[in-house]
This record gives C-alpha cells, sequence and structure tokens, in this order.
C-alpha cells in the first residue's frame, strides 16, 4: 500500500465540552475523533446514513490505544488528524492525532495520540464482514 495522506477535520472546543475549569473532559475526545473518521469517510464518498441502509455495514471500534498529553480548553481550536496505517480485508487500522495549532508561529501542540482499530460488521448481526472493494479501493488510493 502507497502512502497514505493525512485527512484533517477543524474543531472548537464548546462549553459543554468541559469541566467547571475550562478543560476538556478526557471522553469528549473520542467524539472528536469519531466526527473525524465520520467526515474523512463522506470525503472518500461514503456516508453513514449510505453504508448503513444501502450497504447493510457499520464501521465500529474494535480497539483503541490512547495517549493524552495536554489538555484541550474551552474555546480552542483543534485539527483532528486521521491517517490510515493498515488496511485489512474485514478492518483498518488509523492513527489519529489532535493537535492545537498556533497559526501565529505556525507551531503545534500534540494533545492527543491514538491507534485505532475499526472494524467492518453487518448492519443487522452486527457480525464481522468484509469491506466493500469500492470503500477499500477509495481507502486505498488516499
Amino acid at each position: 500500500m502507497a502512502a497514505i495522506s493525512i485527512f484533517n477535520w477543524p474543531v472548537r472546543v464548546y462549553y459543554e465540552d468541559t469541566d467547571a475549569g475550562g478543560v476538556v473532559y478526557h471522553s469528549q475526545y473520542l467524539n472528536f475523533m469519531e466526527r473525524a473518521r465520520t467526515e474523512w469517510l463522506r470525503y472518500l464518498g461514503f456516508h453513514q446514513t449510505h453504508l448503513r441502509d444501502d450497504l447493510n455495514i457499520l464501521f465500529v471500534v474494535h480497539s483503541m490505544q490512547i495517549q493524552f498529553k495536554k489538555p484541550a480548553r474551552f474555546d480552542d481550536a483543534l485539527i483532528v488528524s486521521n491517517q490510515l496505517l493498515v488496511l485489512g480485508r474485514g478492518s483498518f487500522e488509523c492513527r489519529q492525532t489532535i493537535l492545537r495549532p498556533h497559526p501565529e508561529t505556525h507551531a503545534q501542540d500534540i494533545l492527543i495520540e491514538a491507534d485505532v482499530k475499526i472494524a467492518c460488521v453487518n448492519a443487522t448481526t452486527f457480525k464481522p464482514m468484509g469491506i466493500p472493494a469500492p470503500i477499500k479501493q477509495s481507502m486505498e488510493s488516499q
């Protein structure tokens, strides 16, 4: 498989994402990463409703290893990246990173690094199944 590009999705931290001190709840980062994976699939041409209703598949999180490095805070503008690492028959693995850019210096803080394994399952039975060929081809071409 050729080098895979990185898909970036911007996220703003809202008050509802934070605790009383204005720091993002640890579980909220999972939501940010889910949004980025969903938007990556949409960018590839595969909307969640099409996957479920027409192809009868869902992509579900199988496992995740996550490192919390620095906190995000209320009103931060973040970038959530998604990079495909491994594409298997019925699953794929990606690295997701949450960054806080500093536009004035072109630097960025790495807040979160996560390796995520996603499984393809039947939308009705939730049994594992192969990733449809058009989706695999689109993922490989990135």
